[in-house]
């Protein structure tokens, strides 16, 4: 029932703009419409990463529940864990619309969204309201008004340290003006030093060590990826999600939207994030866990990103054409593809093409 949505539902949904689509997406998530997926649990997907266990390793990206409406709805479609947000400490409208474009040609999305949320305060009630199940991450960013934008990553570990699973640091989107900056290794080092921290400081105090990861851009050059490998590393970083959206238009062939500014997401963007990730991992070693996103639409893709590093992997805009269907799909297809590497668990498939994307042009 649920693949009828590439027959019938994904047709109505493109009869609208893609924002408008994307808020019915979520209230048919809310009401229960899209029904959940029942997963038979597969040990061989269980990976236990940053202290957590993740009953397999697919998750819901940020940018899709940005006010922490439907984690628990996620949840049920069968990903192993959900990230919410980004959400900032004072609501935003974010950037003027239209500001989300389907590239259907090239199964891309071009989005200059600019952290729009209803705020810390309407995020954190959901969440306080919920009945602690499964694993959710909270995404936090500063608002584009903010005169101290450390301090506002500060303040969101400080607001959802008693419910989020874990935290991103999201330094990466390309739209909020110099939110990139904080990338630069001098503006990260103070970032990190005062988010982890807080996170200590919240610790201490509730008895509840979250793990913090830092999502970073796939447009980065070898300089910076060395700073930020440098810097995750002197701060004891938990880990990495690589990476966010791209501003590069490189291989596109849908051309209707391509001069539109802002953020590439989707199948383009798979072979350029899984470099960069496979970069980042020689960067920083074996231990430190690494979030794998870009361009995931099948579990061929899915176990790519493992291969290239990643003990993670998250999606996003790749559902807006596969549909709610997508992550039990790939979830099984993971469990049929380590049938027949015949490996006892993914993380054995780990790195064992990091070579390979090594060599491959970011």
């Amino acid at each position: 029932m649920i693949d009828a949505f590439k027959t019938i539902a994904r047709r109505g949904l493109f009869l609208f703009d893609a924002e408008t689509a994307h808020g019915l997406s979520i209230a048919a998530l809310k009401s229960g419409l899209v029904p959940g997926c029942a997963l038979k649990a597969d040990p061989r997907l269980a990976v236990t990463v940053a202290g957590l266990q993740f009953p397999n390793p697919l998750g819901m990206a940020a940018g899709y529940d940005k006010n922490a409406e439907v984690p628990d709805a996620l949840l049920r479609l069968g990903f192993g864990f959900a990230e919410v947000g980004t959400l900032t400490p004072k609501p935003q409208a974010g950037n003027p619309k239209p500001r989300i474009f389907r590239l259907e040609k090239d199964l891309a999305v071009i989005n200059r969204l600019g952290f729009n949320n209803e705020g810390h305060a309407a995020a954190l009630a959901r969440l306080l309201a919920r009945r602690p199940a499964g694993i959710v991450g909270v995404n936090i960013g500063a608002n584009k008004d903010s005169a101290d934008r450390i301090a506002d990553y500060v303040e969101g570990i400080r607001r959802f340290a008693g419910v989020a699973s874990y935290f991103t640091a999201n330094i990466s989107s390309p739209n909020t003006p110099g939110l990139r900056d904080l990338q630069a290794r001098e503006s990260l080092s103070a970032l990190l030093s005062a988010v982890l921290a807080a996170r200590d400081e919240m610790a201490a105090a509730t008895g509840l060590r979250r793990p913090v990861f830092l999502k970073v851009a796939p447009d980065l050059t070898e300089e910076g990826m060395d700073d930020i490998a440098a810097e995750a590393l002197a701060h004891d970083l938990d880990g990495l999600i690589v990476s966010n959206t791209t501003l590069s238009r490189d291989g596109l062939t849908d051309p209707r939207f391509a001069g539109e500014a802002g953020g590439l997401s989707g199948k383009p963007l798979f072979d350029k994030s899984t470099a960069v990730l496979a970069r980042m991992r020689h960067r920083v070693g074996p231990a430190m866990p690494i979030i794998g996103v870009g361009g995931v639409s099948s579990a061929e893709t899915a176990l790519e990103k493992v291969r290239a590093g990643a003990d993670l992997v998250q999606l996003y805009s790749c559902m807006v054409y596969e549909g709610p269907g997508l992550p039990a799909r790939i979830v099984r297809g993971l469990s049929a593809l380590l049938d027949r590497e015949k490996v006892a668990s993914i993380r054995d498939l780990r790195d064992t093409r990091l070579g390979y994307w090594l060599a491959a042009k970011v």
